[in-house]
């Protein structure tokens, strides 16, 4: 089941993480961007544990989501899985500020985190705070930079010091484009006749569009497009009255608008757009094809973004998994994951197969795919396992 909209989701926000080590100022840095005590302060180590978030405006940046994290160097018995869910954030993080006490002499931790992020190619800022507790902020600066091979802005977050030039160097250091390339752009141009196929279940809330509904919705009428939406009921009749250039369908009736196609319309679905703006369409389709040869016993990991309660007929629960053993083997070890729990290791499965991903951001959806490469696991999409499982996916546009 994908997400409703109900407000501005994360996903469509630029993540800021904030890491540093225990008692640098992170969350003092936090509620001084934010103008505001969103994030407890205290002089006592491991004051903050869990990641915490705050959204906030950052002009022209837009929309953000600043994220507190548990501080490095944490010697608490918890301190290890502290840095685990740390690690994580890092894995959805658009941008890094990684924050120095301007007095802090051994910088061994921070170099470690400073080459994981580069080596991610994460966008990362450091922070030289607390200045106004150093008897020579010029120098410490200058040998913070050096010794990280960083450029770094200068603050007191505590007196609110450096906090504009802070936020013009956090504009310079986001990434050109903060959101995910257009979904449709690729097959449609300004007045083409678009056809949504959307299904009004018990997958889609009373009164509501789920969100990749309307996040394509809007990618049409910004591009200029005329939309028509119906149910699969109104379909044949959509088709009678004008051949759409496009049809855009809900996975799960893939094979029914395939059938009734017209052979001058492109088709393709919502699950395989987000497949496209948010992940490896290629390493997806060849995921799927993979797909075929699973053998009895062989373990399956599927993998929602958000977490909710499943219904009758749950796509990622009920449906895949019976069309799995329908079409390849009915002896298939099949494990569902939501939100965050998704595993590090994932050597012990045959295939993984995410949702469209509409409540996470791309750099998320990426790094999941790059660990399934990295560790040669087979990863493909919701939407383009349907349509291969049912011989669709070749005539389907990704």
């Amino acid at each position: 089941m994908a997400a409703s909209l109900t407000e501005t989701p994360s996903a469509l926000r630029l993540k800021i993480a904030v890491i540093g080590r225990t008692n640098s100022g992170k969350s003092s840095l936090i509620n001084a961007l934010c103008g505001q005590a969103v994030s407890l302060v205290s002089a006592e180590s491991g004051t903050t544990t869990d990641p915490v978030t705050k959204p906030i405006e950052i002009y022209p940046l837009g929309p953000c989501l600043l994220i507190d994290t548990a501080g490095f160097g944490d010697t608490t018995p918890l301190g290890k899985m502290r840095m685990e869910k740390t690690a994580e954030t890092l894995e959805k993080a658009d941008m890094v500020l990684l924050v120095v006490n301007a007095t802090e002499q051994d910088l061994a931790e921070e170099k470690v985190w400073m080459e994981k992020l580069v080596a991610e190619n994460v966008p990362v800022l450091v922070v030289v705070n607390q200045i106004d507790v150093s008897d020579d902020a010029e120098a410490d600066v200058a040998r913070i930079q050096k010794e990280l091979k960083q450029t770094a802005v200068a603050v007191s977050a505590l007196q609110g010091t450096g906090m504009d030039a802070l936020r013009e160097e956090m504009i310079k250091k986001a990434p050109e484009s903060i959101e995910n390339p257009s979904l449709t752009a690729h097959l449609v141009k300004p007045g083409d006749k678009v056809l949504l196929v959307m299904p009004q279940d018990k997958q889609a809330p009373k009164g509501r569009l789920i969100l990749p509904q309307v996040q394509t919705i809007r990618d049409l009428l910004d591009i200029g497009a005329v939309v028509t939406c119906v149910t699969p009921e109104q379909y044949e009749q959509a088709l009678s009255l004008s051949v759409p250039d496009v049809i855009i369908t809900d996975s799960q009736v893939f094979p029914f608008v395939h059938e009734k196609k017209p052979a001058s319309s492109v088709l393709t679905s919502f699950s395989v757009l987000l497949a496209r703006s948010k992940g490896d369409i290629l390493v997806y389709r060849d995921g799927a094809k993979a797909a075929r040869k699973l053998k009895a016993g062989d373990k399956v990991l599927i993998a929602e973004a958000c977490s909710h309660q499943p219904l009758d007929g749950d796509i990622g629960r009920i449906k895949i998994p019976n069309l799995l053993r329908k079409k390849v083997h009915p002896d298939l070890d099949i494990t569902v994951v939501a939100g965050n729990d998704f595993p590090k290791d994932l050597s012990p499965y045959s295939l993984v197969v995410h949702c469209g991903g509409c409540m996470f951001g791309r750099r998320q959806i990426l790094s999941r795919i790059s660990r399934a490469v990295r560790q040669g696991v087979p990863i493909t999409n919701y939407g383009i396992l349907i349509a291969e499982m049912t011989d669709i996916l070749d005539s389907v546009t990704l």
